[in-house]
């Protein structure tokens, strides 16, 4: 068997929010009915499991959690699940998922931060493509960006590539919540400008660190499986320090993970911290090496504008002056 891409969706199919971390609190679901309203607007019908507007650390037991997300896989009308929100501890509904309920009927499953595991685990031990993109509660704008938009667009296959944006949201915009993009966009290359293809693999180093080596790390099924196309590796630093990163991509590496990696790419980090005073690009390429194709301060993760991203896809990336285009090879 090869990678499996669920169907993408069309005009009035159902998609399904749930909770497998946190649920969003009553303050914030202004927000969340403004996500809704967009996927409606743009054709499509929503529906919440019952976690989704829950208080609290996690939206239930990870059991419950577990439960509502089979639900939502057992529904044939549901065609992509969202996950509502972020948070800490998706890891303990993972030992209740029905993987084999996933295989017997696979859809586009989508999410970032927290949910990092639950997809990262789809796609290496199920072999079912993910996406790592903007959460449910998180289209929460009056008119959508590019970036949000270019997310609806991919859920009916309409997206085969991606570039690099132009500005994105500095630190005082996102304290004060105004979503302005005003500093300028610029990957970084250390080790040079880069053209490579490769199966697109990661998520939140935050969590993929807490599932190395558990039942839920399918890496070296996947990259043995995919050893003629490699990987490229994308990584999302939420809070580590960058001697966590490197302790992390070192655990990794040794772990096995890099063996046909092409390619690296970090995303700008949301909360930045060093106690050695070490940047993270010495901290990256402190393990990675100096040779291979390195992008730091990408259009990935926490600090928007992302691109959205597809785990297990065929893509083709090239990256040089600061600037980048991503394309899908077998969508």
């Amino acid at each position: 068997t090869s990678m499996i891409f669920p169907a993408y969706l069309a005009s009035h199919d159902v998609i399904g929010i749930t909770a497998p971390s946190a649920g969003i609190a009553p303050e914030y679901q202004e927000g969340l009915e403004l996500s809704e309203s967009h996927f409606r607007q743009n054709g499509f019908e929503v529906r919440e499991t019952e976690n989704v507007r829950a208080s609290g650390v996690v939206s239930s037991d990870g059991e419950t959690r577990a439960k509502q997300l089979h639900d939502l896989f057992r529904d044939p009308e549901v065609k992509l699940i969202l996950s509502a929100a972020g948070g800490d501890f998706l890891i303990d509904m993972l030992p209740y998922v029905d993987f084999d309920l996933i295989r017997s009927s696979p859809k586009w499953v989508q999410g970032y931060s927290d949910p990092t595991n639950l997809l990262y685990a789809m796609t290496t031990t199920c072999d079912i493509a993910t996406i790592y993109g903007t959460n449910g509660g998180g289209f929460d704008v009056a008119q959508l960006m590019p970036y949000l938009q270019s997310s609806i667009d991919l859920w009916q296959g309409k997206v085969q590539t991606q570039h690099s944006y132009v500005a994105y949201e500095g630190e005082k915009n996102m304290a004060d919540g105004t979503k302005i993009f005003d500093k300028p966009v610029y990957w970084k290359t250390p080790n040079g400008s880069f053209s490579v293809q490769g199966r697109l693999l990661g998520g939140c180093v935050d969590c993929l660190c807490d599932i190395i080596g558990t039942p839920y790390d399918g890496t070296n099924q996947f990259i043995q499986k995919y050893q003629a196309d490699g990987v490229i590796w994308y990584f999302d630093i939420f809070a580590l320090r960058a001697e966590a990163v490197h302790n992390t991509l070192w655990n990794m590496r040794e772990a096995g993970w890099f063996e046909n990696a092409r390619a690296f790419v970090f995303g700008r980090v949301l909360i930045p911290s060093s106690f050695l005073d070490m940047s993270y690009e010495e901290a990256i390429v402190r393990v990675l090496g100096e040779k291979v194709p390195i992008a730091l301060e990408a259009d990935v993760g926490h600090v928007p504008p992302r691109m959205t991203m597809i785990n297990g896809m065929l893509s083709q990336l090239d990256v040089a002056h600061g600037k980048a285009e991503l394309k899908f090879l077998n969508a």
